[in-house]
């Protein structure tokens, strides 16, 4: 009998679906998912949207346009499966910030920002189901209106407290132990747990980089 392949959203909506239904289900498997040309190309096509500087090596979309996108996506795949892909220092840029401050954001490079998006792609089907309902930063499909909209629906349920938190530098701060023992919990897969490692230290023994996919 031939099993016919299921597309990238399929795939998102039935690991979700198993997330959901299984909260303490641990996954394994998944680095095959997440190295699919598919699930690289759709990550780039992601990366290529949203724009953005070049990383460390200067390398731009426009270049990977011109040197050929399927050889620059066959090229990452060889090196996840033969286990020589390390990612690259992100190029570090200060912002303003609103208060007078700087914020410094990291931007890794393209080959990066593609591994990262196929990562996301994959981890982010099974975390979503874990995710409370009444969060909107950083998640699809959630806007700032439809957290406008939660909140009325909190007011005219008499729902009036409303409690304000700023983390100074949080993810600055953010414990690597910590977050790859949350991750851990859901995914039972050395080779996936290798790369958010891999692409976490990038920064140092300690937080996550603003400016990476990975941050969300």
């Amino acid at each position: 009998m031939t099993i016919t392949p299921i597309n990238l959203q399929e795939l998102r909506r039935r690991i979700y679906q198993k997330a959901k239904s299984e909260p303490t289900h641990r996954f394994w498997g998944i680095f095959t998912h997440i190295t699919k040309m598919t699930t690289l190309h759709e990550a780039y096509q992601r990366a290529k949207k949203n724009g953005g500087a070049s990383g460390i090596d200067g390398q731009s979309f426009a270049d990977v346009e011109k040197e050929g996108v399927i050889p620059f996506l066959k090229s990452i795949q060889a090196e996840l499966h033969a286990g020589t892909y390390r990612p690259k220092a992100n190029r570090k840029v200060d912002i303003p910030k609103a208060n007078g401050k700087m914020r410094t954001l990291q931007i890794p490079t393209i080959r990066d920002r593609v591994v990262q998006g196929a990562l996301k792609l994959i981890l982010e089907a099974i975390f979503e189901a874990d995710f409370c309902s009444n969060s909107y930063g950083f998640r699809p499909k959630r806007s700032p209106h439809q957290a406008l909209a939660g909140v009325r629906r909190s007011v005219l349920r008499r729902m009036t407290t409303v409690i304000d938190v700023d983390l100074t530098r949080y993810f600055d701060t953010i414990r690597h132990n910590i977050l790859l023992g949350k991750i851990a919990k859901r995914v039972c897969d050395p080779k996936v747990m290798h790369f958010v490692k891999q692409i976490i230290k990038v920064t140092g023994k300690i937080g996550v980089p603003q400016g990476g996919l990975c941050k969300a």
